[in-house]
């Protein structure tokens, strides 16, 4: 039985841990040779297609269903009555047991998914079967460059092919009928950097969307790019970070940009990475993107005299058949907590005041679920749908938060909620048509903030600038070494003043929830409360139901009208993806990927993961799998022979370099590694490499020999710390 308190406060103190621990390129599409056979002629996906998906019940087509990203299906042949019939038609066993987040598509009665590695699988939608199946081969050192897990997050489909990025930044085009690769591309302008794909790209009018990610891990620069569909060839590349000043002139929504930095912050990159949400409405030809985070987190070092650093943490609406700025709205000016606003993106037309708007709703990570006008980012309404104390409130005439003056940790540490989990992280929302809901995975976790005296960028870590000041920090080398300036208190100006808000209102004490949201009222429906957090993504469906998998192994349905669990099926693992819902032969069937995983799984080993597709039908008659036996270790340490100077210095390098992959979650614990038992070994693996190729690369270059050597001392005692208190407990 999970103790909750105790799981708060211990998941609060390891992503601490966590987060202290651990040119552009030339274009290479190669199109399809012209002597390539004849094959069977399949059926074109287009813009008709794409604008008439709400109605499509028979296929899932993109990533969010439609454009508009409500992950709502008319369906209702499960609904109410008749959920508790739902059985278990078929599954498939995936190859990877790394965390699973992709939404699956079908088209013409076949299922497309990604799952980890940037792995592509067809199936037979009806029966299972396996059609084909794609791997990229993605370069195992690759997998230490991703802050958050080797995920993939899935595809887009237009004309007769599918399309995905791989991990290591290439948009790949494939035959749907076959899975041959059509042509593929490097989206990445400067592989020196960190730089990954785990996002489901869009199509919109004969072109592909990307972005990436890689904000917390080096000196990146974001942007978003459009790909031409049948050649692979960059129709536009839009930036959300000022360049240097020095390299010329930059579009005037740049220049605009450059006003909000401070200092010299083309040196550490900015951030600002495109790596998740995405809409489209074709009436207004406006593409909107979330932006995320500034790299590092740490405003002190990356804009040292502050500034709102647009467009970090905003959603930007871009022209899509240009690449052309529209407008911007930014959810949290200045950042400095790693507050992004790359979360779900879904339009909606709501009547708010007594009038019909089309509308945009974001819940980003940090706490405030928003409203906005989609043609113009004019602010309608925000409040909070989760704990926050970062912030007083929004101001409701601009949207700009009023911040709690002890929050930005400039003269001293801070306990912030929410956490860089977020309010709500990656996890897609639904939105029910019937309910006029919005249904949120919601986190409620704090985080300590404080910032180092000292601090350096170093490869393959976590590059966030977050630590304890007066203790110093490790950090890189040489040139690398910065110095925070000092502090001055400073928040940021709203035409609202502290004085004119008390608290927000607080919310569930429980880490994680399922909320359904009245975005009119801007308040809370029901809530559906969990132990743990990192459930599922949402599917809301006209039979009255709202589907999640969560972190405890369950499938489970809900009434989309007040939170009454309806359902639940064992998956025997945790299910952190979005389901989804598809019609054929006049039979409904619901599908979800299992899999433990992405940031939060790397670092709670709370749930054992084996990775599946699973597909349900009322008609369904297939027996659940064996939950077969995962690996144990043995907890069998070396003898501890070093002193308490060399295990601190270990603890130091394996709180920034290890902790985030080893934290205990899906990645073996190397507290039961038999690597221990001989430093040679230990060497090979952390030092030389011998691993890489399942993505464990050398460090021999980042931290040198002394500091490994003293990683695996500080491993050698945390072994013994854990073999005591596991002979403690079975004294007991």
């Amino acid at each position: 039985m999970i103790e909750t308190r105790d799981l708060f406060i211990g998941v609060a103190a390891m992503a601490f841990m966590a987060i202290q621990g651990c040119s552009q390129t030339e274009h290479t599409a190669t199109p399809v040779s012209a002597d390539t056979p004849d094959a069977q002629v399949t059926r074109q996906i287009g813009t008709d297609d794409l604008v008439n998906a709400a109605s499509n019940n028979s296929e899932w087509l993109s990533y969010g269903r439609t454009w508009a990203e409500q992950r709502y299906s008319p369906l209702d042949q499960v609904n109410r009555e008749t959920v508790g019939d739902l059985q278990l038609e078929w599954f498939a066993d995936l190859d990877t047991a790394r965390g699973q987040e992709a939404t699956p598509l079908v088209i013409d009665g076949k299922m497309y998914i990604t799952t980890a590695w940037s792995l592509v699988k067809a199936y037979d939608a009806v029966t299972g079967e396996l059609l084909w199946e794609y791997d990229p081969e993605v370069p195992g050192r690759t997998g230490v460059k991703p802050c958050c897990d080797v995920v993939n997050r899935g595809l887009a489909a237009w004309g007769e092919h599918l399309y995905f990025g791989s991990l290591d930044g290439r948009l790949i085009a494939l035959d749907r009928e076959t899975g041959d690769e059509v042509w593929t591309t490097d989206t990445i302008v400067d592989h020196e950097l960190p730089y990954t794909i785990t996002g489901a790209p869009r199509a919109v009018n004969g072109m592909i969307m990307i972005g990436n990610g890689g904000a917390d891990m080096g000196r990146v620069r974001g942007y978003m790019s459009a790909y031409d569909a049948d050649t692979g060839e960059l129709i536009w590349r839009f930036y959300t970070v000022p360049d240097n000043p020095d390299a010329g002139e930059q579009p005037e929504y740049l220049q605009a940009a450059a006003e909000t930095w401070t200092g010299d912050w083309w040196e550490v990159g900015g951030g600002g990475t495109v790596w998740d949400s995405m809409a489209y409405d074709p009436d207004l030809d406006l593409l909107y993107i979330g932006v995320g985070n500034g790299a590092p987190w740490n405003q002190q070092y990356r804009s040292p005299e502050g500034g709102d650093n647009l467009y970090l943490s905003s959603i930007v609406a871009i022209h899509a058949s240009t690449g052309e700025y529209a407008w911007h709205f930014q959810t949290t000016p200045g950042e400095t907590w790693d507050f992004t606003a790359t979360q779900h993106i879904m339009l909606a037309e709501l009547e708010i005041d007594g009038q019909m708007r089309d509308v945009l709703m974001q819940a980003p990570k940090n706490g405030f679920f928003y409203v906005l006008d989609r043609e113009t980012g004019e602010f309608l309404t925000a409040n909070n749908y989760t704990n926050v104390t970062w912030a007083l409130g929004i101001d409701p005439e601009t949207g700009r938060p009023v911040e709690n003056p002890s929050a930005r940790y400039l003269d001293g540490p801070a306990l912030v909620f929410p956490s860089p989990f977020g309010g709500h992280n990656w996890h897609p929302m639904a939105f029910s048509q019937d309910e006029e809901l919005v249904y949120i995975p919601v986190h409620n976790l704090p985080m300590p903030f404080d910032s180092p005296d000292e601090w350096g960028f170093a490869d393959a870590s976590f590059n966030i600038a977050i630590g304890n000041r007066g203790t110093g920090a490790v950090v890189g080398s040489g040139d690398d070494l910065m110095q925070r300036p000092a502090a001055g208190s400073r928040t940021l100006e709203t035409t609202s003043t502290v004085e004119d808000y008390q608290p927000v209102e607080p919310r569930s004490r429980a880490m994680g929830s399922l909320v359904a949201w009245d975005p009119v009222a801007q308040e809370e429906r029901w809530r559906v409360e969990y132990p743990i957090m990192w459930n599922g993504g949402l599917l809301a469906t006209g039979g009255g139901l709202v589907f999640q998998g969560t972190a405890t192994g369950e499938f489970r349905a809900y009434d989309a009208a007040d939170g009454t669990q309806l359902w639940s099926h064992p998956l025997q693992t945790a299910a952190i993806a979005a389901p989804m819902t598809f019609e054929q032969n006049g039979t409904q069937y619901v599908a979800i990927l299992a899999g433990w995983g992405g940031v939060f799984g790397l670092n709670a080993g709370l749930v054992e993961n084996r990775s599946r597709l699973f597909v349900f039908s009322l008609e369904g008659e297939a027996e659940m799998p064996e939950a077969y036996p995962l690996p144990e270790g043995v907890l069998d340490p070396p003898a501890l022979s070093a002193d308490e100077d060399t295990i601190a210095l270990g603890g130091e390098y394996y709180g920034r370099f290890c902790v985030t992959c080893h934290g205990g979650g899906v990645i073996p614990d190397l507290r039961y590694s038999a690597a221990l038992e001989r430093e040679e070994t230990f060497m090979s693996i952390v030092r030389d490499g011998a691993l890489e190729g399942n993505g464990m690369v050398g460090f021999g270059d980042v931290i040198g020999e002394e500091a490994i050597s003293a990683i695996r001392q500080n491993i050698i005692w945390q072994a013994h710390q854990e073999r005591a208190r596991l002979d403690a407990a079975a004294a007991e």
